[in-house]
C-alpha cells in the first residue's frame, strides 16, 4: 500500500537527493527516469479567493498590532506517524488554520512587523523524479498539492516555498513561536518559555468569541451531526448484531461525506461502558435492555466541530428506573441551559447543573451527608457520581481556547459570540458498592451546543431531541 511517511528514504543509484521512498520499492532507471519527466500538462489554475480570506487577513492583522515588531511563528504541522511507514490523516494545527485558512501540511505563517507570509512545500516539478517517487509529497503518491501562486490567490497572502524559512527566522529580534506543532521550527528558534507562553494564550483567548460565519459554521456542524444519529438509528438492527462498532462507522462515513472528519474520537458506549467519559473503543456488545450513550461530533469543512451527546434505551423505551435518572440529567442540563446568558459567570453553568445533581442524588440516598454539605467547594462528595465538568468551550477544537488565561475563560463572565457545550452526566460504575445494584453500570450524558447571544442563549443541536418522550418518538420515527 502506499504510504506518507516523511522519515524513510534511500539514495538512488546516481547519487542524487534522495526521494521517500522504501526498500520494497523497484529500481528506476534512467531511461524511465527520463520518460517520466517528459509529457505533462503542469498549468497553473485560476484559484478563486477564499470566503475566509478576508476575515483570516483581519485576524493577521489584530494579532501583528498586539506584538508590533515582533516576529510570530505559526506551524501548520506534518504528518504523524501511525506505524512503521503509514501515517495518520493529516489535520492542521487549529491556530495556523484560524489565522491562514490553510489546511496543507508542512506551511508555516510568519508575521514579521505585521507582515505576513506563508511558507509553504507546492507541489513538486516535473525536473526531478519527487512527483512520481517521493510517498509523502509527490503527486503520484499522495495527490496534487498547489502552486505557491494557487495558494497565495486561494489565501490571500503571500506564499514562498518552505525552503527559504529558515531565511526568515534567522537574525536577531523578537520571536514568539507557537511551540509544540513542529519539531522542526521548535529547533530552528531558541525558545523563550515567557513570550511563547504568552503567545499561545493570545491566540487562544481569540477564539473565545466567535463571529457570525464562525456561528454558521458551527450551526452547520451540528445539522450535520444530527443526521449522523439518525444514520445511526436507522440501521440499529446492524448495531445490535454489531455492536458499538457499527454507530462508531455509521456515524464516520455521514462525518466524511458532508464535513471534513469527525471533531473527535466518537464515543460508543453500550451499558457500563457508559460509565467511562472517554469510551472509544467501541468494541463492545448492544443489548436491548441497556441504555447506550453517544457523544459524537462532526467536524466541518472548516474544521469547526460539533460535539453533542445522547443516551438512548437500546430498546426504543427507557425503562421506569432508566427514565427516573435521564430525567434528572435532563434537568440539571436544563439548569445549565438556563444560567446561559451574557454578563453570567461561566462557571454558572457547572454549578447551576451540580446543584440539580445533588439534590437528586440526595433524594436516591446516595449522599454519606446533606446535599447542603456536598454542595460546599471543600466537600463535593457527590462528583463521585458526576465526575466531570458541564461546560468548555467549543470550535475549531472541541475543547476550543484551552490555552486562555483562567480569568479570561474559567473565571470570565459569558459573552455573546461565545459558544459552549452544556453536558451534566450521571454514572454509576458497575463496581460502586456504595450504590443500589440496580444503579451499577448506568451511565448518562445529555450534551448540547450553546451560542450565547446578546439577549440569552441558542442550542445549535437543538435539532436532536432531548426530553425522554421526543427521544422515544424520535427512535420509533427513524428505526427501520
Amino acid at each position: 500500500m502506499s504510504n506518507q511517511s516523511t522519515d524513510a528514504s534511500t539514495s538512488d543509484t546516481t547519487g542524487e537527493t534522495a526521494f521517500d521512498t522504501e526498500s520494497h520499492d523497484p529500481a528506476v532507471p534512467e531511461a524511465y527516469s527520463a520518460f517520466m519527466r517528459t509529457g505533462w500538462d503542469d498549468r497553473e489554475v485560476v484559484v478563486p479567493r477564499g470566503a475566509f480570506a478576508d476575515r483570516t487577513a483581519e485576524r493577521r492583522a489584530r494579532l501583528a498590532a498586539m506584538f508590533p515588531g515582533e516576529r510570530l511563528v505559526l506551524p501548520g504541522g506534518g504528518y504523524k506517524v501511525r506505524s512503521y511507514d503509514t501515517d495518520y490523516r493529516f489535520r492542521v494545527d487549529t491556530a495556523h488554520a484560524y489565522f491562514t485558512g490553510n489546511q496543507l501540511s508542512d506551511a508555516v505563517l510568519v508575521i514579521d512587523d505585521g507582515e505576513s507570509v506563508l511558507y509553504a512545500r507546492p507541489r513538486s516539478g516535473r525536473d526531478t523524479d519527487e512527483f512520481f517517487r517521493d510517498r509523502s509529497y509527490g503527486q503520484l503518491w499522495v495527490g496534487k498539492r498547489p502552486s505557491l501562486g494557487e495558494m497565495s490567490s486561494a489565501l490571500g497572502l503571500p506564499v514562498r516555498h518552505i525552503d527559504r524559512l529558515p531565511d526568515a527566522l534567522a537574525g536577531s529580534g523578537k520571536t514568539r513561536v507557537h511551540r509544540g506543532v513542529s519539531l522542526e521550527v521548535d529547533r530552528q528558534v531558541l525558545a523563550d518559555g515567557a513570550l511563547d507562553t504568552d503567545f499561545a494564550r493570545v491566540i487562544s483567548e481569540m477564539r473565545l468569541v466567535k463571529d457570525d460565519w464562525e456561528v454558521a459554521q458551527l450551526q452547520e456542524a451540528c445539522d450535520i451531526t444530527a443526521l449522523g444519529f439518525e444514520d445511526c438509528v436507522r440501521e440499529w438492527d446492524d448495531v445490535l448484531r454489531h455492536g458499538e462498532r457499527w454507530i462508531e462507522g455509521t456515524f464516520f462515513r455521514r462525518a466524511r461525506a458532508m464535513g471534513n472528519d469527525i471533531g473527535y474520537d466518537s464515543i460508543v458506549g453500550s451499558g457500563s461502558h457508559a460509565t467511562t467519559l472517554h469510551w472509544i473503543d467501541n468494541d463492545g456488545p448492544v443489548k436491548s435492555d441497556d441504555l447506550i450513550l453517544l457523544d459524537m461530533g462532526v467536524e466541518g469543512r472548516h474544521l469547526y466541530t460539533a460535539d453533542v451527546t445522547r443516551t438512548l434505551p437500546v430498546g426504543g423505551r427507557y425503562s421506569p428506573l432508566q427514565r427516573d435518572l435521564y430525567e434528572l440529567v435532563l434537568q440539571a442540563q436544563d439548569a445549565g441551559i438556563a444560567a446561559c446568558r451574557p454578563g453570567l459567570p461561566f462557571t454558572g453553568t457547572h454549578e447551576a447543573a451540580m446543584t440539580v445533581l445533588a439534590h437528586g442524588l440526595g433524594d436516591l440516598g446516595l449522599l454519606p451527608v446533606s446535599v447542603e454539605e456536598a454542595l460546599d467547594p471543600e466537600s463535593k462528595v457527590y462528583s463521585r457520581w458526576t465526575l466531570h465538568g458541564t461546560s468548555h468551550m467549543l470550535g475549531l477544537d472541541v475543547h476550543d481556547c484551552g490555552q486562555a488565561a483562567p480569568e479570561a475563560y474559567k473565571l470570565a463572565a459569558l459573552e455573546p459570540g461565545m459558544v459552549l457545550t452544556v453536558e451534566p452526566g450521571l454514572y454509576f460504575q458497575e463496581d460502586d458498592l456504595l450504590v443500589p445494584e440496580e444503579l451499577r453500570g448506568i451511565g448518562i450524558r445529555i450534551e448540547d451546543d450553546i451560542l450565547i447571544t446578546a439577549d440569552g442563549a441558542r442550542n445549535l443541536s437543538a435539532s436532536l431531541p432531548r426530553s425522554a418522550d421526543d427521544v422515544e418518538a424520535w427512535m420509533g420515527v427513524h428505526r427501520r
